[in-house]
């Protein structure tokens, strides 16, 4: 974890839960997402059923997560009652927690284990998919990208829950 990561953390003790709301994987490139009720986050790899579990093993991308809460503030940019959750690209889509807390920062859904990358940028596809203005609106509400660093079944309804560091190093020791 960073210096950032290791500075944020220190005040996300009362961060509450989170909601996994949806998941969708994109079987190969520019094809329409598919919609899961749940999925195996694979290690170093992806999400079962994604196109990035072929990717690089080990990347900072294997999963891009959106929350609920984003996609209200994209629709306000663009002044649009709604904007469907699939047409944003992103795998996972959650509520009830401020996601760019969880930047750098570890957390679990489901059975699996995810550390928060980096911001998820939007693509010049938002332009696309959204309209003309697409792109600006989703600036600062893309998401996080996330790698996974345990593997474990995840569906909707689970909770996505912060795991301060100290826990995630323990953890980590208690599998030796």
């Amino acid at each position: 974890m960073n210096a950032q990561g290791r500075l944020i953390s220190r005040f996300l003790d009362e961060l509450p839960a989170g909601k996994l709301e949806w998941i969708g994987v994109r079987p190969e490139r520019k094809v329409p997402m598919v919609s899961l009720a749940k999925t195996i986050a694979i290690a170093d790899r992806g999400l079962q059923g994604d196109r990035r579990l072929d990717g690089s093993k080990g990347s900072a991308r294997q999963v891009s997560i959106i929350s609920v809460e984003f996609i209200r503030a994209i629709a306000d940019n663009l002044g649009r009652e709604h904007i469907p959750v699939d047409i944003l690209r992103r795998n996972l889509l959650v509520s009830g927690i401020n996601l760019n807390a969880l930047r750098h920062q570890y957390f679990t859904i489901g059975d699996a284990v995810f550390q928060a990358t980096a911001q998820c940028h939007p693509c010049s596809r938002m332009e696309t998919a959204l309209g003309k203005g697409g792109l600006v609106a989703m600036l600062g509400y893309g998401g996080l990208c996330a790698k996974i660093l345990e593997s474990g079944e995840i569906k909707c309804g689970d909770e996505l829950v912060y795991m301060p560091p100290d826990q995630y190093q323990e953890r980590q020791l208690s599998l030796y």
